[in-house]
């Protein structure tokens, strides 16, 4: 199976996983500091101390912020690639996938199907209670919003992917040989990961169950399917429309969307809503592409 492949073909070695990682992580802060520099020419370096994170977020204009605040993602993108190539010597199309071929068919299932069904959430939702939602189209300022997320969103979410559920995934099952181990520290990881999201420091640790779910999602996912193409599709899909379509002044993405929610977050909702829909579309996705062997697939370890 596919991390076992991997295992196979580097031979427990760990140490280079560990160098990756710390190869990764250095860039992506450092890749920060063009916004942090933004910010403090907006606002003067003794005001920045002054700041929370949503006021970080709204020192500059939406989609300046939202440009800056991607171009790391962008970066980590590619460098797991890199790193995959050049100091593993593992081909790309084995780093994503179990398959002969990366499956482009599966990635756009994926995105598909979570654009649609986001959308009709959000139908739904605007003719219940459409007080809840402000019109907020302006032709120039949304030009320019989808022309940024159109390209920067996807490479965000893919870096997420590549790093969390390829890179760090793969790494782990060069030490752990249950599948389990793997799949609780990346989730885990990719949960706190937003811990600094200005949603959580409005609404409280509570909603940090929304993302640890998300990140045991996305693992299920791509250890079932034993490739990335489904998570890599979904992500994608999830994160643009949210972009484009309906944000707040109080989470991570704040663009020029079309619509602005305006209601008052209910934390219990935001943290638990979404864990029905996820396990139906484990349902559709098991269905779709005959998965078995969940126990074994999960937590034990296929033979290769």
């Amino acid at each position: 199976m596919h991390l076992e492949k991997i295992r196979e073909n580097q031979g427990g070695r760990f140490d280079r996983y560990v160098i990756g990682s710390l190869i990764i992580v250095f860039t992506f802060f450092v890749a920060q500091i063009p916004h942090t520099y933004a910010v403090i020419k907006a606002v003067g370096l003794e005001q920045l101390g002054t700041l929370d994170i949503a006021g970080i977020l709204q020192a500059l204009p939406p989609n300046t912020t939202l440009a800056l605040m991607l171009f790391p993602f962008a970066l980590v993108a590619v460098l797991v690639l890199v790193l995959i190539r050049h100091l593993h010597n593992i081909s790309i199309r084995a780093f994503i996938t179990s398959r002969y071929k990366i499956d482009w068919k599966r990635i756009g299932f994926a995105f598909t199907g979570i654009v649609l069904l986001n959308s009709l959430f959000f139908i739904i939702s605007y003719y219940t209670n459409p007080s809840d939602f402000q019109w907020n189209f302006d032709p120039q300022a949304f030009a320019i919003l989808f022309l940024i997320a159109i390209v920067l969103v996807p490479l965000q979410t893919s870096a997420e992917e590549l790093f969390f559920r390829g890179y760090l995934m793969q790494g782990l099952g060069q030490v752990f040989k249950q599948r389990i181990f793997p799949l609780l520290i990346t989730s885990l990881l990719f949960g706190f990961m937003h811990f600094g999201n200005p949603e959580i420091d409005k609404l409280g640790p509570l909603l940090m169950v929304s993302y640890v779910s998300m990140g045991f999602f996305f693992g299920i996912i791509t250890l079932m399917d034993e490739g990335l193409e489904l998570a890599l599709g979904y992500h994608a899909g999830n994160n643009l429309l949210i972009s484009l379509l309906v944000t707040s002044d109080w989470t991570a993405f704040q663009t020029n969307s079309l619509f602005l929610d305006v209601s008052t977050p209910d934390v219990y909702m935001l943290a638990f809503m979404q864990l029905p829909m996820l396990l139906i579309l484990l349902v559709l996705f098991s269905w779709k592409y005959g998965w078995n062997n969940w126990r074994q697939r999960l937590i034990s370890s296929p033979k290769a």
